[in-house]
């Protein structure tokens, strides 16, 4: 059996309701002549004229007045129907997430969305994943939900919205000498540096920065991660750059570290989440993307106060 077109449903309830082709047309932005065509359908497909000319206006044929409350129950169900596609109960929903982004981001905002998490979805599973050494496909075939980068994905369809931009500081132990003294590019390069880098790579944006000053830095210790770093500058004379955020872990975890402004200008860094279209219109993802959007404005806000 052939189904008839179901657009021509809606037109005849924005028709019956207006009672106006113009009128008609404007709800549903299409031109006078398109809806006059579309009603010429209707009548086709029905067998009825359903409006018909009365003065200046047009009124209902008594099919139309027959059938306008059944058309009105009909759209409003199938609206229904794609509605309930783009909501989800949060409180009985089971499901894993998969983040992946580096240390930083877990220490600065995984208790935050975990706490969302464990407050509007408390069946739900939050997962970590390490970042890698480069795009291996895990958004594109699913393995992950969203990847939390500075770092712009290679794949072009993959959809991206930026959670913050944020600027690199130093970290040092209370009592460092190079807090004794005005912070000069000479002296911040004249003591040993971390370099945080998951592949060991020692030079960076800073080094850089310093080769225009006709500087160079000692890069003394690689460590993987930022909070494996900041473990240990208590007993030593190291300098840490780290995102600024890094200092809310700092004071909760009450480390007796000082953090200074560095003296070499260096680029903004702008953190994103990334994920494949294919959960676009998928409610969960979209409540997840959106609590990691929040749990990011509102410790950003917090760590600008700081």
């Amino acid at each position: 059996m052939q189904l008839p077109d179901m657009n021509l449903l809606i037109a005849l309830d924005a028709l019956l309701d207006e009672g106006s082709v113009v009128g008609a047309a404007r709800r549903m932005n299409l031109s006078p002549a398109a809806m006059s065509r579309t009603l010429t359908r209707i009548r086709e497909a029905i067998g009825d004229p359903i409006l018909v000319r009365a003065g200046r206006g047009l009124v209902p044929t008594p099919k139309a007045l027959e059938l306008r409350d059944q058309v009105r129950d009909l759209v409003e169900q199938a609206a229904q129907l794609f509605h309930s596609a783009r909501v989800v109960d949060l409180g009985s929903l089971r499901r894993r997430f998969s983040i992946r982004a580096n240390d930083f981001f877990v220490g600065v905002y995984g208790g935050k969305l975990f706490d969302s998490m464990e407050r509007q979805a408390p069946h739900c599973e939050l997962r970590f994943v390490p970042e890698g050494d480069g795009d291996d496909e895990a958004l594109r075939e699913g393995r992950i939900d969203l990847n939390v980068s500075n770092n712009r994905p290679l794949m072009p369809e993959v959809k991206v919205q930026n959670l913050f931009s944020t600027q690199f500081i130093g970290l040092v132990r209370e009592d460092h000498p190079l807090l004794d003294e005005e912070i000069t590019a000479a002296r911040f390069a004249s003591f040993s540096h971390i370099s945080v880098s998951r592949r060991g790579i020692a030079r960076g944006p800073i080094d850089a920065a310093l080769d225009e000053l006709g500087l160079e830095r000692r890069v003394a210790v690689i460590a993987p991660s930022f909070h494996a770093a900041m473990f240990a500058l208590p007993d030593s004379d190291l300098i840490l750059p780290v995102p600024r955020e890094t200092l809310l872990s700092v004071r909760r975890l009450g480390l007796k570290l000082r953090s200074f402004t560095l003296p070499v200008p260096l680029p903004t860094i702008v953190l994103s989440q990334a994920w494949h279209p294919r959960f676009d219109n998928d409610p969960a993802h979209r409540w997840l993307r959106e609590t990691v959007k929040h749990c990011c404005d509102q410790t950003w806000l917090a760590a600008q106060s700081n």
